[in-house]
């Protein structure tokens, strides 16, 4: 990839839209609103209530109406929308990004709740809107709550769910207030870079020290603060913001050395870590939310000196996912925040993996190897296709994210070539493979708090960066700020 000075950066700041998601179904009926007397708030309530919301999930997306409409079932913008298009109703359904949504139901209270509940897969995935990625509606929650409260809706349901982030050499992760962070792991230890705005301009590289040419891995406490993880062959150590976007801690110790890592969290919020070295893999995991670490327990096997990916299954359970030359393998918790099943084979070895989610909430893996990358899906929560050949690069460094409507884009680098492939739709099978660059050695994706997808390569000449200008359009390769950042080979 090439090295150029940053030439967009007034394009890289506009927001997609205030609710970018595409769903699938079309032809719905529109609902009946409910009577006058539910405005405001109480509207949400009543509405979001109706369409299946429950617990902190129907919390949640009062909080989401009030940050997105004011829960004002006739609330319209086109502002800040990039392609032109309009925002429309309680949670603000963008009809570009819904085209199957019509005006007479985005304008509805009920069918716009209908929707709402459908996009957000029941309430457990908040990603599409940018309010909640950027946590504007966090004010709101205590009103929210109240509001559920006084319908007599506020009854134990799920909370939404909160998705492992990528790990390697280069990860990203997004700040309380919705600011990327990017940390990347060069020979002399890890450098850090930050937006200066939600989803605007790049800060300097700062250096930080810590283990040299170490794979990492980053996940976010309940309360809002990252914590980043990094591991070399005989060093691991840990760091976390002081408080919700805020300063950094000091490094400090967290175990032995090993060869690769993996974080997410559980259902509950605490933090785990997963380490695999040449006796297979071993887990670490918060005690509570937001406090201390239990000791690093066996995993019970797994192999040796491998690759780990994490995903979440859709009631909230943890999977992993580990890759080596000559094994691939995986374990699940067999009940959410719970114990974890033995390994069981899921393919041969490979070079590399990633992880993610349908809008449907299967999971996806993909693995790379000398023919390509391949994958696998999940058919319903507990079974799974076979392999299939997906084409794209030999032997390439892969990564993944979900495009605002929803579709999983996968992202492939090696040592000749940068490749993308998307789905064709809304839990759809993928598209051909195309160019996305030149070579380099590692890569991840991550979403902006607006929903565009975010894409970091590394390579000897430092860390370079490319974003959604669009729903389909992407910016030149540049540098973060005025440096390339540290060279990652």
């Amino acid at each position: 990839m090439t090295s150029t000075q940053p030439a967009r950066r007034a394009s890289h700041r506009v927001l997609l839209s205030a609710c970018a998601a595409l769903g699938v179904a079309a032809g719905l009926v529109v609902g009946a609103t409910p009577a006058p007397a539910a405005t405001g708030i109480d509207l949400c309530a009543e509405v979001g209530y109706n369409a299946g919301f429950r617990g902190d999930a129907l919390v949640t997306a009062i909080a989401v109406g009030m940050a997105e409409s004011s829960c004002n079932p006739l609330a319209s913008n086109v502002q800040n929308n990039t392609p032109p298009s309009t925002d429309r109703g309680l949670w603000e359904i963008n009809d570009y990004w819904h085209p199957e949504v019509t005006d007479a139901c985005a304008y509805d209270a009920q069918c716009n709740a209908d929707e709402t509940f459908r996009i957000s897969n029941g309430g457990t995935n908040w990603q599409p809107w940018s309010t909640y990625n950027a946590g504007a509606h966090l004010r709101y929650l205590d009103a929210a709550r109240a509001a559920a409260d006084r319908h007599g809706h506020h009854e134990p349901g799920p909370a939404p769910l909160v998705y492992p982030a990528q790990s390697g050499k280069v990860v990203s992760a997004r700040s309380a207030d919705g600011r990327l962070e990017v940390f990347a792991a060069g020979a002399d230890g890890v450098s850090h870079a930050w937006q200066t705005a939600v989803s605007g301009a790049w800060s300097d590289w700062e250096p930080l020290g810590g283990p040299g040419g170490a794979e990492l891995a980053i996940g976010p406490n309940p309360d809002g603060r990252l914590e980043m993880f990094a591991i070399n062959g005989t060093t691991f150590q840990h760091r976390y913001q002081l408080q919700p976007s805020g300063t950094w801690s000091d490094w400090e110790t967290f175990g032995g050395g090993g060869h690769s890592i993996a974080a997410g969290s559980n259902q509950d919020g605490r933090l785990e870590v997963f380490a695999s070295g040449p006796a297979g893999i071993f887990h670490k995991y918060q005690t509570a939310p937001n406090s201390g670490w239990s000791d690093w327990e066996p995993a019970g096997g797994g192999p040796a000196d491998s690759r780990i990916s994490l995903g979440k299954a859709p009631d909230g359970r943890l999977e992993v996912f580990a890759l080596n030359t000559t094994t691939f393998q995986h374990q699940w918790q067999t009940a959410v925040n719970g114990a974890w099943s033995t390994w069981e084979t899921f393919g041969g070895g490979g070079h590399d993996l990633t992880v993610d989610h349908n809008q449907d909430g299967r999971l996806e893996v993909l693995a790379s190897g000398p023919a390509g990358v391949f994958h696998k899906y999940q058919t319903n929560p507990t079974t799974w296709s076979d392999w299939e050949p997906a084409g794209g690069p030999a032997d390439s460094q892969l990564t993944s994210e979900r495009s605002p409507d929803g579709r999983v884009e996968v992202f492939a680098i090696n040592g000749s070539t940068a490749q993308h492939t998307w789905q064709t739709g809304v839990n759809a099978p993928y598209g051909p493979w195309d160019t996305f660059g030149g070579a380099g050695t590692e890569t991840v994706a991550t979403a902006n708090a607006d929903g565009r997808i975010e894409v970091f390569g590394t390579s000897s000449a430092g860390v370079h960066h490319k974003w959604q200008t669009g729903f389909s359009t992407w910016s030149d390769w540049t540098w973060l700020n005025t440096t390339a950042g540290p060279a990652v080979p």
